[in-house]
């Protein structure tokens, strides 16, 4: 019995030592990890070059096609041999084989825009400076930080506790005073004698008074397309003169008008001697040739030998206030003028 079992319990070990083995060979084959491969080499893409304009730093560049035609591009590279360009009309890069594209005529183009945009900047510069000096000659210096306005008028430079400073002169009527109870009487004792007037203005003082006995007045002002006078059509030095007036009761007398019994009409007017001269552009400089003395003047524009009834008047007072209407260097934050009308000369006032 025991003889016999000896063999079999052998041969049972047996098996199962081999079935051991054999699964730790299975499980080692399952474990075992595949070998690594190595990737493909990937070829590297070409290093970007900038295109070859003629003004690289242009906002918007042309690519000329050799058929004629043109891309819009503000960026261009060429990567290869293609052109990677970002297009101007779409927003998106783009690419286009690099020997569809006629370089040389995208460099002619882009010189022959630099030379235009450099003639017209001279072109620019030449006209920007020929309206500087046409502005210059509407609105000129006439002290540091003090100019005229380029819209013209009647200015009086003045001097203000040694401040230079621009007061506007506003053209004030003339009234005719016929004196009529005088020339009766002058007519009854001489029926030849001669029918005197005045030229008066209301008031006994102008609105402006120059604390300067030698006023610098400068004009500029615009002519009737029908009047026959003016600087350009006789010297300015006859054209604009300055009167002293003489005090009424009121009013200040500008001159007086003799009428004769045949009916000749003249002017008499205290005048003083007076130098107006070209100044500037359109502008004309009047002052008198000698100081004035404290009191009130009118500037008058001639008509041939008479004055024209409508007149400038101020005075000349050093012990006045500063004249609220005075433009000086220092900045303000109103420049108040004493008129808003543009000024032009009114048609002189005719003899009845």
């Amino acid at each position: 019995m025991g003889s016999f079992t000896s063999p079999i319990r052998h041969a049972t070990l047996t098996l199962l030592a081999a079935a051991l083995l054999l699964g730790s060979s299975t499980a080692q084959k399952k474990t075992r990890k595949p070998p690594a491969r190595t990737p493909a080499a990937v070829p590297a893409e070409p290093a970007s070059k900038p295109c070859p304009f003629a003004n690289p730093d242009a906002p918007v560049h042309r690519l000329v096609l050799k058929d004629g035609s043109y891309q819009p591009a503000n960026k261009c590279e060429l990567i290869g041999d293609r052109v990677h360009y970002m297009s101007a009309e779409r927003y998106e890069w783009e690419d286009i084989p690099n020997q569809m594209i006629d370089w040389d005529a995208s460099r002619k183009y882009e010189q022959e825009q630099a030379s235009n945009q450099e003639e017209n900047k001279k072109e620019l510069s030449a006209e920007e400076k020929q309206e500087e000096a046409q502005e210059e000659a509407k609105s000129p210096h006439v002290a540091p930080g003090l100019r005229l306005p380029d819209s013209g008028g009647i200015w009086l430079m003045d001097t203000w506790r040694d401040q230079p400073q621009l007061v506007e002169l506003v053209q004030n009527g003339g009234e005719i005073n016929k004196n009529t109870g005088r020339n009766i009487l002058r007519a009854a004792i001489n029926p030849l004698a001669k029918a005197k007037q005045s030229i008066t203005v209301k008031g006994a003082h102008a609105r402006v008074q120059s604390h300067v006995p030698d006023p610098v007045i400068f004009v500029d002002i615009n002519q009737d397309d029908d009047a026959q006078t003016g600087p350009s059509a006789v010297d300015a030095s006859e054209h604009f003169r300055i009167v002293r007036m003489e005090p009424a009761k009121n009013a200040r007398v500008v001159g007086n008008i003799e009428v004769a019994i045949y009916g000749k009409v003249s002017q008499k007017a205290n005048y003083v001697p007076t130098r107006a001269t070209p100044f500037e552009g359109d502008w004309v400089k009047v002052e008198p040739q000698q100081p004035l003395e404290p009191g009130e003047y009118a500037l008058v524009e001639m008509l041939g030998k008479d004055v024209n009834l409508y007149v400038w008047d101020f005075g000349v007072n050093p012990a006045a206030p500063q004249n609220d209407t005075a433009w000086h260097p220092a900045p303000v934050q109103q420049n108040k003028t004493g008129t808003d009308a543009v000024p032009v000369l009114k048609k002189p006032h005719k003899q009845k």
